[in-house]
């Protein structure tokens, strides 16, 4: 991952880097989706997985999912210092007026980096006069539905699931799995490891096909507000890096 020198100060040669932890949690996730995904593969026809294998599948895509909102929540946030702190970005002067714009108008609001994270996207193009990411745009959904996923996870508070027998409706309160069954279950492959009378979420919910999701996705959506913005992602040199199998 590239670090980049922001300049040299003196006879002792000090060199002072901005890093991009943005870059190495895209990378990281791509890592883990990809290692899920050998593990699946090398599996798939073995009903005996051994409960070492099944638990390092389990890391693996538990923490691909997780990474793949730090790396949304870190490129804002490096955006947001790189224009408070005039940092340079890629040394093009349109881009650079960009960043200033929006750091100017950025000093009159108040509490930015506490705002939820797709708010402070929207925040962005705003201050930029660029076109907002509008409701019912795929790559807004599926991202939002992915945020919703990681604040379960860290935030998790234990709750009573039902496993009703097929075709009988259920009269209980929706728990925050059911309500990830219902929007998740149609969006990718399930995990091939999870007994299919467990719940969709998260037993089911958690293999590759969520992890390829939420990295393909995390990626998408960032590509739409950079091409929004006409800037340059911050990830572009690495893409190569950033399969999923």
């Amino acid at each position: 991952m590239e670090k980049i020198p922001l300049e040299m100060s003196g006879d002792d040669e000090t060199i002072r880097f901005r890093d991009c932890f943005s870059v190495r949690y895209i990378q990281s996730a791509a890592v883990l989706c990809r290692l899920g995904y050998a593990i699946e593969q090398e599996y798939r026809d073995n009903p005996d997985i051994p409960s070492d294998i099944r638990l390092r599948h389990e890391a693996f895509m538990l923490n691909a999912v997780l990474s793949s909102v730090a790396f949304l929540e870190s490129t804002i946030n490096e955006l947001y210092a790189d224009a408070a702190d005039g940092a340079p970005f890629s040394g093009d002067d349109r881009e650079e007026v960009l960043l200033r714009t929006i750091a100017g108008r950025w000093k009159n609001e108040k509490n930015f980096d506490r705002a939820p994270l797709l708010t402070r996207y929207q925040k962005v193009l705003s201050l930029a006069e660029k076109p907002p990411f509008e409701e019912g745009d795929r790559a807004f959904d599926h991202v939002r539905d992915l945020i919703g996923i990681r604040n379960h996870l860290m935030h998790y508070r234990r709750e009573w699931v039902e496993v009703s027998p097929k075709g009988s409706p259920s009269t209980h309160k929706e728990t925050a799995s059911e309500k990830f069954a219902r929007m998740l279950r149609r969006k990718f492959a399930v995990n091939p490891f999870a007994h299919k009378n467990l719940p969709f979420f998260p037993d089911q919910c958690l293999g590759h096909g969520c992890a390829e999701w939420a990295v393909m996705n995390s990626i998408i959506f960032t590509d739409a507000f950079f091409r929004k913005l006409e800037l340059p992602p911050p990830y572009d040199g690495v893409r190569e890096e950033l399969l999923t199998r």
